[in-house]
């Protein structure tokens, strides 16, 4: 499988299982009437599952409360799925591919939510003793892991990157 083939399944399969787990929460679990009768729901010690709907941008950041704001960030979930989808159509390495892949489908993920939702669905609360995590979703968990594996292969490289620039030159001997 090629590393652009790659790139798109991994993107396709983590836009499909964060917009599944989503309406699963929405209209399966019904999180919304859960959270009004009892609260968060209590999965573990340190994890809830809650309803918030964040318009806004990471952390809460930047919220936008306006129509205007809602499509000006839309517009910057479609900009960034294309230039990520335009990275991902030249790629010959799996390592970022994959990365990429990761983040497109949180990109798109998360894109649908303010379409469809007006703001983007958060429903996992990680929190210990006083320590409280903020309130995420699967395409955050995405968007975080992919742009890990960026990270790691920009200092440290892939074996196909390392193979293609003649980087690892005594491993090829």
């Amino acid at each position: 499988m090629s590393a652009r083939t790659l790139g798109y399944l991994i993107a396709l399969i983590s836009f499909a299982v964060d917009q599944a787990s989503k309406l699963g929460m929405l209209y399966g679990f019904e999180i919304e009437a859960v959270m009004r009768r009892e609260g968060p729901v209590s999965v573990a010690p340190f994890l809830d599952l809650v309803l918030v709907w964040n318009r806004g941008i990471s952390y809460g950041l930047l919220q936008q409360d306006s129509e205007l704001g809602r499509y000006l960030l839309i517009g910057l979930a479609v900009v960034a799925s294309i230039l990520l989808s335009v990275w991902l159509w030249r790629l010959t390495d799996r390592l970022t591919a994959l990365g990429l892949g990761l983040i497109l489908g949180g990109a798109l993920g998360n894109g649908l939510d303010r379409i469809l939702h007006g703001a983007v669905v958060d429903l996992f609360h990680f929190h210990w003793g006083t320590f409280s995590w903020y309130v995420f979703n699967l395409a955050d968990v995405w968007i975080v892991v992919g742009a890990a594996f960026l990270v790691y292969e920009s200092f440290f490289g892939s074996k196909d990157t390392a193979d293609k620039s003649g980087r690892n030159d005594a491993a090829n001997q």
